[in-house]
């Protein structure tokens, strides 16, 4: 497996494992195979995996530490803090919170969850704008001297919160969506990264799936599947974005490749200091995905691919309004 360098001298596997949607209810059904999921990655070189308390929320925290556990020296984890999860029962209580205090408990659970004495990589999950950035820096740069934590991150944050954060404990990486239909990033976010050395983790760099070609106009969403909720995921939107697809498609049939390593691909070009961050609950899809790393996009394939999607008008918000105005802060 290719190794990459972040933010603060972190280096991990070129590809990260989301553990996410392995805990969307507190139940996991098919816990099992999400195991062998994990542990697979970790045989086949991937180092680098991501969770959060408020996935499940913590049945996902468990999860990855049962999983990781008989290899926490060779993997890196990376969790969150920073919605309001009751910290005595687990509740989502909604909203946000990067109070000192909750922070502190935040972590601590996270730390027994994930069977551990240390986190690798600490995101704030989205910012608090109740709660002075330098105050939620500083909480864990004290983590940091106490050893509970290695690496700061941030997760949707903008600029300014970037900055803020930066210079009071050094940022090692950015979480934000960024894939070729949700480039708003390129605008001044990634710039923003490149002057402060801070590394990139982009979730959802398959589109939540539709970058994938395995989903249509005529695709149904079950009823817990967050995608059905989504503007850029209705009927409509989904049949308009399809030029994006068939234009990958297109560049992956010339390389032997699927549209979901092609897309991989074409983020992992964009800088050295990239990550790309995806999902699965299959292992066919993981070994995919790992494909992508034996992908040679030439500058031609970057030239068809930008004209192309540069003709394309991405139909669709990528979120809900209420999860927007949570975003960029």
């Amino acid at each position: 497996m290719q190794k990459r360098k972040l933010g603060q001298g972190l280096e991990v596997s070129a590809l990260s494992l989301g553990c996410m949607g392995y805990g969307k209810t507190r139940d996991i059904p098919d816990r099992p195979q999400m195991i062998d999921v994990l542990r697979k990655a970790v045989d086949l070189g991937m180092d680098f995996f991501d969770t959060a308390e408020v996935y499940g929320p913590w049945t996902n925290e468990e999860m990855v530490g049962e999983a990781l556990g008989a290899v926490r020296g060779r993997v890196k984890i990376a969790t969150k803090f920073g919605w309001n999860v009751d910290q005595a029962t687990g509740e989502h209580l909604g909203g946000v919170n990067s109070r000192p205090g909750q922070i502190r408990n935040a972590v601590e659970g996270s730390l027994k969850r994930l069977r551990t004495d240390y986190i690798d990589l600490l995101y704030q999950h989205r910012v608090d704008p109740d709660v002075p950035m330098e105050e939620v820096a500083g909480t864990v740069k004290d983590l940091i001297a106490e050893g509970k934590v290695l690496y700061f991150g941030l997760s949707e944050a903008g600029v300014s919160s970037i900055r803020r954060a930066h210079a009071v404990q050094p940022v090692a990486v950015l979480q934000s969506e960024y894939s070729l239909w949700t480039r708003e990033p390129e605008a001044d976010v990634i710039p923003t990264l490149e002057e402060l050395g801070i590394g990139l983790v982009p979730f959802s760099p398959l589109g939540k799936g539709f970058l994938t070609g395995t989903i249509g106009a005529t695709t149904r969403f079950e009823a817990n599947d967050f995608r059905g909720q989504i503007p850029r995921f209705t009927a409509e939107n989904r049949e308009a974005n399809e030029t994006l697809v068939e234009l990958i498609s297109r560049v992956g049939r010339r390389k032997n490749a699927t549209p979901a390593q092609v897309a991989l691909a074409w983020l992992l070009a964009q800088k050295p200091w990239i990550v790309p961050l995806f999902g699965t609950r299959r292992i066919d899809r993981l070994e995919e995905n790992f494909g992508a790393l034996a992908v040679d996009l030439t500058g031609d394939d970057f030239d068809e691919i930008r004209a192309g999607a540069e003709a394309l008008r991405i139909s669709g918000d990528r979120y809900p309004e209420e999860m927007l105005r949570r975003s960029g802060l």
